[in-house]
């Protein structure tokens, strides 16, 4: 029997330790290797790569500069360098037996998810930018909402795209910015110069991330309501921006194609005590863009290919003849005749002779931006509160993608009355339904409602009439004749 003394430096087992030899290599391998540095004597620093008497120094690994030397801790030496570890290996537990793992699952049922397994659902993603599409055939499309009224906006779009849509299967899928933007009236209330041009930035960068996060998804559709106009332009000249309008007048057509990607629009600001100085470009890539996407959207409108001039309204007498040399070798090797006239110039013929036929008018914003309201007031037969418009990007990243707006503005002055007009809302609902969602007749369904609430005088007061954005849109959506629309009471009245 052996003597107590013998037992006295022994521990107890515990019951969930291992016995004998397992006892110690049970433990994780840091562990083990912390519980054999931890013995009694002085503690050596030790590190990969330390010299050694006789051997001449190894060179540094990667890894020495950003670990932790021994005697800055006292447990388990840690990694601490940042960035991604190591790929994991490949997950062969329970890869080739069907029953050990149930369907779609790539770890062990007793590994808790990591980062990498399973799919992204919407409910987890996270940022700016698209979640990944539930089904498939459902289209995507964005929207982007600014202050003033464009909550209100933001609403009647969905409800009527709904409405429109509920006929597919799938319906549609609206990816909403969750950034609220800023109007110039927001920003003037909240800072003063100094401050707006950082908001401005944020803004800007924000709405920019989100255009590339929707391209980069596929989506090919976004509206957006109004927001102010220098985060705007921002993002125009960064994505290179166009903005599209046909008018008519008869059997005449004019193809408006304004430059928002460069010029005076587009610059950046410096301030100094009592003056700001601003900066911008012109670029012969750019202009080179613009005039190929007129071309090419000209083709579209009139597939019989006749245009019968193509005109270029830009302040040219101020770029040291660069810009028309640029555009006389554009022309050149497109095989097509560009006329390049003052601003003013275009006036007078304009008003001189009126609209041509089949002209492409590709005009600097500087010009286009104020001439616009005149162009729809005087061919088109239409007021900017009731019209909407496409922008077209076409830089790198962004290619492809169409944003929709209302011409008029932000309107503070109206928000939360329930007063701001929707008709422009209307038609861009109807516009991306058609030509985004695959909604044949959306637009000629929506203009004829249009028309019986013209006949019924249901307008907002900017129109004479007595009737609230609501009542309007009520209005519109009982009168609406569309196959597989729901009209009335079975119509949905908001967001999914």
């Amino acid at each position: 029997m052996a003597h107590a003394g013998d037992r006295a430096g022994r521990r107890r087992r515990r019951t969930d330790q291992p016995r004998g030899v397992h006892r110690r290599r049970a433990r994780p391998g840091a562990l083990r290797r912390h519980h054999r540095r931890v013995r009694p004597g002085a503690l050596r620093a030790r590190r990969p790569g330390r010299r050694r008497p006789g051997h001449p120094p190894r060179l540094p690994r990667p890894d020495d500069r950003d670990r932790v030397r021994p005697p800055e801790h006292h447990g388990p030496v840690r990694r601490v360098r940042p960035g991604g570890r190591r790929p994991r290996p490949g997950r062969r537990l329970g890869g080739g037996h069907p029953r050990l793992l149930p369907p779609r699952e790539g770890r062990h049922p007793r590994r808790p998810p990591g980062p990498r397994d399973g799919p992204v659902t919407p409910a987890a993603h996270q940022g700016t930018g698209p979640a990944p599409v539930p089904g498939a055939g459902q289209p995507a499309i964005g929207l982007a909402v600014g202050r003033g009224t464009g909550p209100e906006l933001a609403a009647v779009f969905e409800r009527v795209l709904r409405v429109l849509t509920a006929a597919r299967p799938t319906g549609v899928r609206i990816v909403r910015s969750p950034r609220l933007y800023h109007s110039y009236v927001s920003l003037r209330s909240l800072a003063g110069p100094a401050g707006i041009q950082d908001l401005t930035g944020q803004d800007a960068e924000h709405y920019e991330r989100f255009c590339r996060d929707l391209a980069d998804a596929g989506t090919t559709a976004v509206f957006r309501t109004a927001i102010n106009a220098q985060s705007l332009y921002l993002v125009r000249h960064r994505l290179r921006a166009v903005k599209v309008d046909l008018l008519r007048e008869g059997e005449t057509s004019l193809l408006l194609v304004r430059d928002q990607a460069q010029g005076f629009y587009t610059g950046e600001n410096r301030h100094t005590p009592g003056e700001v100085v601003r900066t911008m470009a012109f670029s012969r890539e750019t202009t080179e863009a613009v005039v190929r996407h007129a071309l090419e959207r000209a083709r579209r409108e009139w597939p019989d290919g006749r245009i019968d001039r193509i005109v270029m309204a830009y302040k040219f007498h101020l770029l040291d003849g660069a810009f028309d040399a640029w555009v006389a070798d554009i022309a050149e090797r497109l095989g097509i005749r560009i006329e390049v006239f003052q601003p003013d110039t275009v006036n007078r013929n304009l008003i001189t002779h009126g609209l041509p036929d089949r002209t492409l008018l590709i005009a600097g914003n500087e010009w286009a931006d104020i001439m616009h309201v005149v162009l729809l007031d005087r061919f088109g037969a239409q007021r900017q509160e009731s019209r909407c418009t496409e922008n077209v990007y076409l830089g790198p990243g962004a290619a492809g993608l169409v944003e929709y707006q209302t011409v008029h503005g932000s309107a503070d002055d109206l928000a939360g009355r329930d007063l701001v007009n929707p008709v422009a809302t209307l038609r861009a609902a109807a516009l991306v339904a058609e030509r985004h969602a695959a909604v044949p007749g959306a637009v000629g369904a929506v203009e004829t409602a249009l028309a019986v609430l013209d006949d019924k005088g249901v307008h907002t007061p900017d129109l004479g009439g007595r009737h609230s954005t609501t009542a309007v849109v009520d209005a519109l959506v009982d009168v609406l004749d569309l196959p597989g629309a729901p009209t009335g009471s079975t119509a949905p009245v908001g967001g999914p």
